[in-house]
C-alpha cells in the first residue's frame, strides 16, 4: 500500500463510506471547530500523570493483587472523569498446559531462498536485536519495585473495566477504543502498556465532559490478560458480540452492547528511537522522523473497512496532531484488536510496527526491568500524546462530536 497524505476531503469520503447513511460534514472554520477544541484539552502533564499513576502498581501482571488494585484504580479514575456507567467484564483464566512433546519433533530445514516474514506479515529489514521477556527479579535494581512485583500470577477469576459515552442520536452504534492494562517483565510496564492505557483514559476524560455531545456511542475498554494471549479481549468479544444492537428493554432506547462500527487498539505508544545500531544499542533520543504507526491486518475479514478506518485516523493526524505524523501499515498483529478483526473493522496504533520493528528489537525496554516511568523523556511522552490527538480527532469526526 503506498503511503499517501490525505487532507480533510479524504476524511469526508472515508466517513461517508463507513457510515453511508450519514451526510458528509463540511469543514468548519478553525475558530469554530469543536474537534480542534477537544484536541486542545489533551495535556502532556495530565497524560504523564496518568501513566505515573498506573506505575504505582508495578508491572500489573495478571493474576496478582497488584493487577486487581490497578483495575480498581482505573475504575475509580473513570468515574471521577464523569464516565460513571463503568462496568466489569468477568472471565476465568487458566494457564494452558505445556505440550510435553514440544521441541522433540523434527522440523523441516528452512528454505535458504525464502524471504523472511515477520509476525503478521511484512519483511524485516536492517539490523535486529534480541527480544524476550525478563523473568529474573534480580535484574530489577530497585528493591521496592522488585518486592512489589514479587507475587506470582495464579489462575482464576479475572476482571476488566469499561465505560461508555452514550450517543445522543445513534446510541445503538459504537466505536470501541481499547488498550491492555496488564504487563510483565519486573518493571513498571510504563510503556507496555501504561502509555496506551493512559491514552484511553484521557480520551474517556475528554469525551465524558458534560459539554461534549456525540451522535454515536464510544466505549473505552481496558483489557486484562493481553500478555498471556489477548485473553481479556477475546473474552469480551466472545461474551458481547451476540448482544450487539439489541435494545434492552425493548423501546427503552438503551443498548447494553451497541453495534460495533470499529475497534481501535493502543499498545506501546512512546518509544520510536530508530533501528538498533551495529552493537545492538539505540539512540537515547526520540528520532526526528518518529511517527505514529496505524496498522490494519490485510488478511482480516474486514480488511476494507479497517483500511478506511486507518486512513480516517491518518487524515485526522494530518489536520490535528501537533508534533508527530502518522504512517499506515497493513501488518497489525499480536495485539488486542486481533480478537476483533474478523468481527468488525479493527486497527491498532503503536510507536512502531509490531512485527517488523518491535519484534526486531527497536525497543530495548520491551518486557524488561527498564520499562519504568523514569526511562522516558518528554519527547517520548509527547509521541503518546500525539497518538491520543490522532485517535481523539478521528473518533470525534466519526461519531459527530460537538460542544454544547
Amino acid at each position: 500500500m503506498p503511503r499517501i497524505i490525505m487532507g480533510l476531503g479524504a476524511v469526508v469520503v472515508l466517513t461517508a463510506s463507513l457510515h453511508a447513511q450519514q451526510p458528509a460534514a463540511t469543514a468548519a472554520p478553525t475558530a469554530a471547530d469543536p474537534i480542534r477544541a477537544l484536541v486542545g484539552r489533551l495535556d502532556l502533564e495530565k497524560y504523564k500523570a496518568t501513566v505515573k499513576g498506573l506505575t504505582q502498581f508495578g508491572d500489573r501482571r495478571q493474576g496478582t493483587e497488584r493487577n486487581r488494585k490497578a483495575v480498581d484504580w482505573i475504575e475509580a479514575q473513570l468515574k471521577s472523569y464523569g464516565c460513571t456507567n463503568t462496568e466489569r467484564l468477568k472471565y476465568t483464566y487458566t494457564t494452558p498446559p505445556r505440550n510435553p512433546n514440544a521441541g522433540q519433533g523434527q522440523r523441516p530445514a528452512p528454505d535458504p531462498n525464502a524471504i523472511p516474514t515477520a509476525s503478521g506479515g511484512g519483511r524485516p529489514r536492517g539490523l535486529r536485536a534480541p527480544t524476550g521477556v525478563n523473568n529474573d527479579p534480580l535484574k530489577q535494581p530497585d528493591e521496592k519495585l522488585r518486592a512489589l512485583n514479587s507475587e506470582p500470577a495464579t489462575d482464576g477469576p479475572r476482571e476488566e473495566v469499561y465505560c461508555t459515552k452514550i450517543g445522543a442520536t445513534r446510541p445503538g452504534e459504537m466505536y470501541i477504543i481499547g488498550a491492555h492494562m496488564d504487563g510483565h517483565g519486573w518493571g513498571e510496564a510504563a510503556n507496555d502498556n501504561g502509555s496506551g492505557t493512559a491514552l484511553v483514559m484521557e480520551l474517556a476524560r475528554i469525551f465524558s465532559a458534560p459539554d461534549v455531545v456525540t451522535d454515536r456511542s464510544i466505549r473505552f475498554a481496558l483489557w486484562n490478560n493481553e500478555e498471556t494471549g489477548l485473553n481479556g479481549a477475546y473474552a469480551y468479544a466472545e461474551q458481547r458480540a451476540a448482544l450487539q444492537g439489541k435494545e434492552e428493554p425493548p423501546g427503552s432506547g438503551r443498548y447494553p452492547e451497541p453495534k460495533w462500527l470499529g475497534m481501535i487498539q493502543h499498545d506501546m505508544m512512546m518509544f520510536d528511537h530508530g533501528m538498533p545500531r551495529a552493537d545492538g544499542t539505540l539512540s537515547p533520543e526520540q528520532r526526528p522522523e518518529a511517527d505514529v504507526n496505524i496498522e490494519f491486518q490485510v488478511s482480516s475479514k474486514f480488511m476494507t473497512g479497517a483500511r478506511e478506518l486507518a486512513f480516517a485516523l491518518h487524515a485526522a493526524n494530518e489536520k490535528y496532531a501537533t508534533d508527530y505524523p502518522s504512517n499506515v501499515g497493513e501488518h497489525m498483529t499480536n495485539t488486542d484488536s486481533t480478537a476483533f478483526m474478523d468481527l468488525v473493522p479493527s486497527i491498532s496504533l503503536r510507536e512502531n510496527e509490531r512485527g517488523i520493528h518491535t519484534g526486531s528489537g527497536w525497543n530495548p525496554h520491551w518486557h524488561q526491568p527498564t520499562d519504568v516511568f523514569a526511562t522516558y523523556s518528554d519527547k517520548d511522552f509527547r509521541l503518546g500524546l500525539n497518538a491520543a490527538q490522532t485517535t481523539l480527532a478521528g473518533v470525534a469526526q466519526l461519531t459527530g462530536a460537538k460542544l454544547k
